[in-house]
């Protein structure tokens, strides 16, 4: 664990007046998953886009139950700053736990399920946005860097498994609907 307070120390280091004003902005924008689930609708809304927003809710929904209902519970994992009360928090005490973070794992969920929804250009800015925001939890020393890998794995996993779930959802929608014909 003193490799990861390595990391998360070296950017307290990198620290500045500007980044300390706008990396809690950034954070903000993943706060309950809102500008996920802000997506998610303005893709549903569409018919051209409204897969991809089916497969983005997947992957949110999916991941949300894995990581904030199992994971986060079963491994209770104390945050940095509870641990260094040294540092200067930039925002509020979270209320859950440490591991994995759901902020990384929401946003890589809806980037990849994006790449599974062949939206390549909304796949690559939310892939930015994701790294930023993943990014924003080690500066805010709210997570270790291994609650961030692992956020990351999540929400790839789930990302990518939202189209074959999507695919059987559907299979069986239409088996159950033929039959009542």
């Amino acid at each position: 664990m003193n490799w990861e307070f390595d990391i998360l120390d070296y950017i307290q280091n990198i620290r500045t007046d500007e980044l300390d004003f706008i990396i809690p902005l950034i954070t903000k924008l993943a706060n309950g998953g809102i500008i996920w689930i802000v997506l998610c609708i303005a893709l549903l809304i569409f018919p051209k886009t409204r897969r991809a927003g089916v497969l983005v809710a997947i992957a949110l929904v999916t991941e949300s139950i894995v990581c904030n209902l199992l994971i986060k519970p079963i491994v209770a994992r104390t945050r940095p700053y509870d641990i260094n009360t040294s540092v200067k928090l930039l925002i509020g005490r979270q209320i859950d736990y440490s591991f994995p973070s759901g902020h990384t794992s929401a946003s890589f969920a809806v980037a990849f399920a994006l790449l599974a929804a062949k939206q390549k250009k909304l796949f690559v800015m939310t892939l930015i946005l994701s790294v930023l925001i993943a990014f924003t939890r080690l500066y805010l020393y709210v997570h270790f860097p291994t609650d961030i890998f692992a956020g990351m794995i999540i929400g790839i996993v789930f990302g990518i498994l939202s189209a074959p779930i999507y695919e059987f959802i559907t299979k069986k929608y239409n088996s159950k609907k033929g039959l009542q014909k």
